[in-house]
């Protein structure tokens, strides 16, 4: 990258100005970016290409309150790169963990990192597909899984025996 270029960039980068409508990339790269200004993250939230928004969501410098935010976004994508972002807090988890989406639960269900409260959320849900993704995330707690080791579908059952299995070693 030049001199020029390089100014090019710092100069967007710290500008109180929107970006050009059509630098589809360059917001992208700004919205991924652990040295974005944060008014400036602020600002991308409202951006209209999803990719971008879900850039946000992926950056591990955004405020929390801002996943938050992005938890409620139209698109799905946007709001999967929330809950796998290690910044996100246990209340925009159990937000997720509600979500009309299965995509979007289904990873929920099996992030590392997610709390066990919003398993405990996720440990009711209609499909069993989640609920066998609850009962094998290594942060279920024990009551939870006891409660799915009682299922009525005989594989969310069978993997929360499992799961209590594992407890019961450790």
């Amino acid at each position: 990258m030049s001199i020029k270029q390089l100014g090019i960039l710092l100069i967007l980068l710290t500008s109180s100005q929107p970006l050009l409508a059509d630098d589809v990339d360059q917001r992208r790269r700004q919205a991924g970016h652990p040295q974005t200004p944060v008014e400036q993250l602020w600002k991308l939230s409202d951006d209209p290409d999803w990719e971008v928004r879900q850039y946000l969501g992926r950056n591990r410098i955004t405020p929390v309150d801002l996943l938050h935010k992005l938890a409620s976004d139209k698109h799905p994508q946007v709001r999967i790169a929330v809950a796998t972002n290690l910044a996100t807090t246990k209340t925009t988890f159990l937000k997720l963990a509600e979500d009309p989406v299965i995509d979007v639960r289904s990873v929920v269900a099996r992030f590392e990192y997610v709390p066990a409260e919003a398993l405990a959320v996720l440990a009711k849900d209609k499909k069993a597909d989640i609920r066998i993704e609850v009962a094998q995330n290594l942060n279920t707690d024990k009551s939870t899984l006891e409660l799915l080791s009682h299922d009525e579908q005989p594989e969310v059952a069978q993997a929360a025996l499992v799961g209590l299995q594992r407890l019961a070693e450790e």
